[in-house]
């Protein structure tokens, strides 16, 4: 069952799948349908699954799964991950690759692969200070308040000397 991501309790799973590019305005409506009708049907061995999600920079796709009411399963996450490939060959876009850092560059949100981001920290091309997404955060309460951090408090502090 589709409700809204603002209402789903801090407890709950997250999954973040961030685009190598952004979505264009026309994009995010048809990604919106699209997710609409996938968490609606969304289910774990016949059961409803109580699901969320929302676009944020235009380009991160965050689904969340209020796991109180049910929890996900082999079969679901295997759903799930159909529907984002799908997604990926419907938009010509990579959204599961996450051997990627996404990072901010003022208003801007930068895309680069790891070894670049590396050469970069090495340049000093971003610093401790570097807002980065942490896509590996696991359930709302930390997508709220690790998501974006600085570098020095993020797995991409190993980085940065």
């Amino acid at each position: 069952m589709l409700v809204n991501f603002n209402e789903l309790p801090e407890t709950s799973r997250i999954w973040i799948y961030q685009a190598n590019r952004s979505f264009s305005e026309n994009e995010q409506e048809e990604l919106k349908s699209k997710l609409d009708e996938f968490i609606e049907n969304w289910t774990a061995h016949g059961s409803d699954l109580n699901g969320g999600y929302e676009i944020k920079y235009n380009r991160f796709i965050v689904i969340g799964l209020d796991q109180n009411i049910n929890t996900a399963t082999g079969c679901s996450i295997d759903a799930s991950v159909h529907f984002i490939q799908q997604l990926e060959k419907d938009y010509a876009v990579d959204l599961m690759d996450k051997m990627n850092v996404s990072y901010k560059q003022g208003e801007f949100i930068a895309y680069k692969t790891l070894v670049d981001f590396r050469k970069m920290a090495k340049d000093k091309a971003v610093s401790k200070n570097t807002i980065v997404f942490n896509n590996l955060v696991a359930n709302k309460a930390e997508y709220i308040e690790n998501w974006e951090v600085p570098a020095k408090e993020s797995w991409h502090n190993r980085f940065l000397k």
